[in-house]
């Protein structure tokens, strides 16, 4: 995708560039509504780019799936420095009670070394996933292999799949962007 060149661009009424950490459809989407959602008087143009997140495939724990959210928003920062603000979403699972759960941690980064940051909510897999997961799988090829989908990932996932459609998984993302938004909204008092 091409973006656009800062130069040709007026800074009063310019639309602000988000880069996301990745090339999800899901998370590109959840972070344009986001945006949207949380400064309405402002336009956005919202691009994802691959970029390392330089954890596991499968993170595992709080710290590593925050780390890998960090990790894309920084390296999304440091491969397109025009923009205005760079996001990393990072989907991860942990053990709780004998069972595993799954979320995400989304991490936003600003010119000014401004950090949001937020956590979706969690949700327990069944036991059925979570053997696959622990045998090497990614949520998203187990989710395939149960359901008998193809690239779930980028669609409603787990999430969506698990709760009958009931929970978008654009609407859940995107109120964990919201939520990494605050400092942003209210830079005042941060």
């Amino acid at each position: 995708m091409a973006f656009p060149k800062r130069k040709n661009i007026q800074k009063k009424d310019r639309q602000k560039l988000v880069i996301v950490g990745s090339k999800n459809p899901v998370k590109i989407q959840c972070t344009d509504n986001g945006f949207h959602q949380a400064f309405e008087d402002q336009q956005f143009i919202v691009q994802g780019m691959n970029v390392d997140s330089q954890v596991s495939d499968q993170p595992f724990g709080d710290q590593e799936t925050f780390q890998g959210a960090f990790n894309r928003a920084k390296n999304a920062k440091k491969s397109f420095p025009e923009a205005d603000f760079w996001v990393g979403i990072e989907g991860g699972v942990d053990d709780f009670e004998d069972q595993m759960v799954a979320y995400a941690w989304v991490v936003v980064l600003d010119h000014k070394n401004q950090i949001g940051k937020s956590k979706t909510g969690t949700f327990f897999l069944p036991d059925i996933i979570s053997k696959l997961i622990k045998n090497g799988l990614e949520p998203g090829a187990a989710d395939d292999k149960v359901f008998d989908r193809e690239n779930s990932k980028e669609g409603n996932g787990a999430v969506g799949i698990l709760t009958h459609g009931h929970v978008n998984r654009v609407e859940y993302y995107q109120q964990a962007i919201l939520l990494a938004l605050i400092p942003f909204m209210n830079g005042h008092i941060y």
